[in-house]
């Protein structure tokens, strides 16, 4: 029996060029199943040691044990990009993983949301994570813990740099670091040139509740400071990743498609690919399969309007813009899409209508589907208080979740700390003083 041969890693990048895609150099590895699930929880190597990605590591490693779920690559947005590669997958699952990695490469240099990340992370959280294990022998392991679980908390509330006019991410270059070591720094409040713009309590610009916390609270130690720093960088590289799920996700799945049809491969191959492709895309009970979403869009956008099109989007949209924009009446049927409630303790069939689709899908991708929070008064009732505002767009807070983390944040900021939502159709106030919760409807 002849022994098949494959297409090489630099002849899938060359391949991949010759088709129109512009990725970076991507350095292949393969790597054990423990490895791999574990890079997967802290989303980057190297990161800094926290209780919560321990937690993620086994929890996906046991989907895996049991056959319930399996990752056959993960990506680093880097220059050059490092893809891992589970070392069990056969010839062609590396084939087939190396072009959906091309894909992805390309898309993290040149969509504009990526445009401010730096090309070095995995140098960055390195020395985020010794200097984290420093602390720990100067303060204490368990008192940096404890004020980690705070920090990670509340990660999510950054405000992302938006997007740089004129530029097309072919030689993203090195940005200007936003956060620098705490040793010696100064944290007043005199921004740097070409930093992030300084921020003012009861402004449309203060979403960054972490950039607040940092610079306004009076009741931080330098090395909090430097971790809620150090967090909120790392937070603000994969902001875009969090934006760009569907549309990442389906220009790899669009990419993988049309370099495997052009490489030299059996009838046996082709027929496992399909299968591996069909388990990449296939439909997911009560939520959205961003590889069969995002890939249908683009196939559908090309019909329509021709490739150019598609790099047109692949460049300039998020999630949100690019179903916005092309999530077509066609797609939604070839998915069977379709809006759901809960209705009297029954999930029911609320439409199929693809402006309803559509109208439900923005509405959960708005901000990544995580919640603004504005701080409105670093000062409130005159005491040092902080009054946060919660900007509704139509879905409520889950109210036990909001009150728990508002004790992360009264622990960071050391005074009491008030959140104004709305929940009910009604304005309500949750409060906490760092002894006790409370809540006002108005």
């Amino acid at each position: 029996m002849s022994h098949r041969t494959y297409p090489s890693d630099r002849d899938i990048w060359s391949l991949a060029r010759e088709m129109g895609l512009d990725p970076y150099p991507v350095l292949f590895e393969s790597v054990p199943a423990a490895v791999l699930y574990e890079f997967a929880a802290y989303l980057i190597p190297g990161r800094m040691s926290h209780w919560s990605y321990g937690k993620a590591y086994h929890a996906m490693k046991t989907r895996y044990d049991y056959g319930l779920n399996k990752l056959y690559e993960m990506v680093i947005n880097s220059n050059p990009a490092y893809a891992f590669l589970l070392e069990s997958n056969s010839d062609l699952e590396n084939t087939f993983v190396r072009a959906h990695v091309m894909g992805h490469v390309d898309f993290f240099r040149h969509n504009q949301c990526f445009q401010h990340t730096v090309p070095d992370m995995i140098d960055v959280v390195s020395r985020h994570a010794d200097r984290v294990r420093q602390y720990e022998f100067e303060v204490g392991r368990e008192q940096v813990e404890r004020f980690l679980d705070a920090v990670l908390a509340l990660e999510e509330h950054v405000s992302p740099p938006g997007p740089v006019v004129g530029r097309t991410g072919r030689a993203r270059g090195r940005p200007e670091r936003l956060h620098a070591s705490i040793r010696g720094a100064d944290w007043g409040w005199r921004p740097e040139p070409n930093r992030v713009p300084e921020v003012k309590a009861g402004t449309e610009q203060d979403d960054d509740l972490l950039l607040f916390l940092l610079r306004e609270s009076r009741h931080l130690e330098d090395w909090q400071r430097d971790i809620i720093g150090m967090v909120r960088d790392e937070m603000l590289y994969f902001w875009p990743q969090i934006r760009t799920k569907i549309m990442n996700e389906g220009w790899a799945s669009y990419w993988h498609v049309a370099l495997m049809r052009e490489m030299q491969l059996t009838d046996d191959d082709y027929l496992d690919f399909a299968r591996l492709h069909s388990q990449v895309t296939a439909p997911m009970m009560y939520q959205v399969n961003p590889y069969a979403l995002g890939y249908a869009i683009y196939c559908d956008l090309e019909q329509r309007e021709g490739r150019d099109a598609i790099f047109l989007a692949r460049t300039v949209d998020d999630d949100v813009s690019f179903i916005r924009n092309y999530l077509t009446e066609d797609v939604v049927a070839s998915l069977n899409m379709m809006v759901y409630g809960a209705e009297q303790d029954e999930v029911i069939l609320k439409s199929r209508a693809a402006e309803m689709v559509r109208e439900q899908l923005v509405r959960e991708l708005v901000h990544g589907g995580i919640p603004v929070i504005h701080v409105d008064d670093g000062d409130f009732n005159q005491r040092g208080e902080l009054y946060l505002i919660h900007r509704h767009e139509g879905i409520d807070l889950d109210i036990p979740y909001a009150e728990r983390t508002l004790h992360y944040v009264q622990q960071i900021w050391g005074r009491p700390v008030h959140l104004e939502t709305r929940a009910d159709h009604k304005r309500l106030i949750l409060s906490f003083d760092g002894k006790a919760d409370s809540k006002v409807v108005l």
